[in-house]
C-alpha cells in the first residue's frame, strides 16, 4: 500500500511540474510578441502637445520646430486631433500643418480625430480642409 501511495504521489509531483513548466513557456512566448517603446522617441514637441502645453508648443515653433516632422509614426497634427487639443492643432494649422499627411498605419488627423471621438478636433479639421 505504501509503494502505491509513493508512485502516486510521484507521478503527481512529475505531472504538476510539467504543468508549470509548460504555462511559463507560454508567458514566455507572449512577452517576446510585446514592443517596447523606448521613452525617448516621441519629441519634447509632441510631448507638450499631449500634455496641451500650448505655450510650450508656441515657443519651439518659433524656434524653428518643423509642424509636419512624424514622431513615433505621427504628425504634430494628428497627436493634437487624437486627443482633442483644439488650440493646438488651430495654431499647427495656422503655422502649415498638413491635415492630409497620413501616419504610419496610413490614417491622416481626420481619422484619427474620428476614431478618437475628439469632435471638436474633427470641426476645426473640417473648416480647414473646406478653406484650401
Amino acid at each position: 500500500m505504501r509503494k502505491t501511495i509513493l508512485t502516486v504521489a510521484i507521478a503527481l509531483l512529475f505531472m504538476v511540474a510539467g504543468v508549470r513548466a509548460e504555462s511559463s513557456n507560454n508567458l514566455y512566448t507572449l512577452s517576446e510578441s510585446v514592443i517596447m517603446v523606448k521613452p525617448g522617441e516621441l519629441s519634447s514637441f509632441c510631448k507638450a502637445i499631449l500634455k496641451g502645453d500650448l505655450e510650450t508648443v508656441k515657443r519651439l515653433i518659433e524656434l524653428g520646430e518643423d509642424v509636419n516632422q512624424k514622431s513615433l509614426g505621427k504628425t504634430p497634427a494628428i497627436f493634437a486631433a487624437r486627443y482633442n487639443k483644439v488650440e493646438i492643432l488651430e495654431l499647427l494649422i495656422a503655422n502649415g500643418a498638413d491635415l492630409k499627411i497620413k501616419c504610419d498605419n496610413g490614417y491622416n488627423a481626420k481619422k484619427h480625430a474620428e476614431l478618437s471621438n475628439a469632435t471638436e478636433a474633427l470641426e476645426v479639421i473640417n473648416a480647414s480642409l473646406k478653406k484650401k
